[in-house]
């Protein structure tokens, strides 16, 4: 296990270290304008995607995200043991990786956010996009599995502007996100209806699967 566990802390660590890191560089270039400061944060997020499923997916199979987890486990994929192992790293990884973008932007290590995020419509995006997420890493791995790196990293980069959450669609990037008073942030009040709508649209994600993709 301490390889799989390695690549999925090094890869939940430089995800949140480039979402909240480009988060503050692009809003800091920006001169106010959030369109290009989300659109700078947006690019930045779906290459470093590409780029660590690229060469973390053989190793761990790439998740960073504890609904893609819950998925595989769903799916039988991985144990539940390893799931929990998992989980636990990505969480750990995920917060060292936002405190590692403040002090490279020389920002206060310990901050939480104050931006709020909440709201039926916030909470139906956060589904929708955990749901679209993991039916494109299943359907991918079915039938293109060289594609899953290019596929996440591209539905995220679009996610990010179809849906009015900005598309977190990951459980360990939203505690993660409460930490950092920055672009990228979520108030930690809000946290937990975004996950509760991340699970939801992972465990019907796995659902339409079984009817549609997967076969009897």
């Amino acid at each position: 296990m301490s390889r799989p566990l390695a690549a999925e802390a090094l890869g939940t660590f430089f995800l949140l270290a480039c979402v909240v890191g480009s988060g503050i560089m692009a809003e800091r270039l920006a001169g106010g304008n959030v369109g290009i400061a989300l659109l700078g944060n947006t690019i930045a997020t779906g290459a470093m995607l590409y780029v660590l499923i690229t060469f973390l997916g053989p190793i761990s199979g790439a998740h960073f995200n504890p609904a893609v987890t819950l998925a595989m486990v769903l799916e039988r994929r991985i144990t539940r043991q390893t799931a929990i192992c998992y989980v636990g790293v990505q969480v750990v990884a995920a917060v060292a990786g936002t405190w590692a973008a403040h002090a490279m932007f020389a920002e206060e290590i310990i901050q939480f956010s104050e931006k709020l995020r909440t709201g039926p419509d916030q909470w139906f995006s956060e589904g929708l996009a955990t749901f679209g997420l993991v039916i494109t890493i299943f359907g991918c791995v079915r039938y293109k599995a060289d594609a899953v790196p290019a596929a996440v990293g591209l539905y995220i980069t679009s996610a990010y502007w179809f849906t009015a959450s900005t598309s977190f669609a990951n459980p360990a990037v939203t505690i993660a996100r409460s930490l950092t008073n920055t672009f990228s942030g979520i108030a930690p009040a809000h946290v937990l209806g975004f996950i509760s709508a991340q699970l939801v649209g992972a465990i019907i994600a796995v659902w339409v699967h079984r009817m549609l993709i997967k076969d009897r």
